[in-house]
């Protein structure tokens, strides 16, 4: 493990490569984060400084390696059905659609590890079946891109995780498996991951009758956050249900969707209704 300290000087050019790379804005408390999570790849590629590392992104030479940074420098903390409510509403909506003939399509718009899409499929697939209905996740680390496919978890990640459903969608590791679990292949083929940064154009993966952009804004200035509100809700269908972190509000950043409850957001069926 490489023990170069990174200066000042060093350090801001990281917040300024990891905002125009992401729009994350880093505080400057994360410094030591910065310098931990990029050491060993200093040591990959043969460099003495973090600032010739930084040099290295910058010249254009080595994308493969600018997504490495980028994948270490995003934070990635989730768990199967954080935030509870919001998973009671999906289960709503979804038993109304199931009167319907018209696909249901969710999207996990930061997807990270792929806990929240994949709880997202499990209600779906509890309520609609072999109904029409579809998940996507989206998020800007192809590491946590190949994790999230792989659908392999340890077992702490499970706490929140209905037991009916543990038993139903999940297979329990054992021997040198034991304390993880693995998504059942046929959930897991339900939910499709893609590569997609928040900050920039999105892939075309259609519009959505519920969008999760939980626990994202909180990395953003505000400027950011209207880009990325707008950009995101520009995808969900009218009547369609828009929900973040308990923590986060809408207010001052969109008027195209409305309230109904603490951090759930609904587009009105009709422009200015």
């Amino acid at each position: 493990m490489s023990s170069i300290n990174i200066s000042d000087q060093e350090f801001s050019q990281f917040q300024r490569f990891i905002y125009e790379a992401a729009g994350i804005s880093m505080a400057s408390s994360k410094k030591a984060l910065v310098s931990g999570r990029l050491a060993r790849r200093l040591q990959h590629c043969g460099v003495n400084s973090y600032g010739e590392y930084f040099r290295l992104l910058a010249s254009g030479q080595s994308p493969l390696e600018v997504q490495a940074a980028v994948d270490l420098l995003t934070t990635n903390e989730t768990y199967f059905f954080r935030e509870q409510k919001h998973f009671d509403l999906l289960r709503e909506l979804a038993l109304a659609a199931a009167r319907g003939t018209q696909p249901f399509r969710v999207w996990s718009a930061a997807s990270s590890s792929g806990e929240e899409a994949y709880s997202i499929a499990m209600v779906l697939a509890d309520c609609l079946g072999d109904k029409a209905w579809e998940v996507i996740g989206t998020d800007i680390s192809t590491r946590m891109l190949e994790r999230a496919r792989s659908g392999h978890y340890p077992m702490s990640r499970t706490q929140h995780l209905p037991v009916s459903y543990l038993k139903r969608f999940c297979l329990k590791g054992s021997g040198a498996q034991e304390d993880t679990l693995l998504i059942q292949r046929g959930l897991r083929d339900r939910v499709k991951f893609l590569h997609g940064n928040l900050n920039a154009r999105l892939p075309h993966i259609g519009e959505f009758d519920v969008i999760f952009l939980r626990n994202v804004m909180i990395y953003f200035n505000g400027d950011t956050k209207r880009e990325v509100v707008a950009r995101t809700v520009a995808l969900l269908k009218r009547g369609g249900h828009f929900l973040v972190g308990h923590s986060e509000t809408l207010h001052e950043l969109t008027d195209a969707v409305q309230p109904v409850a603490p951090s759930v957001y609904r587009k009105p069926q009709a422009p200015g209704s």
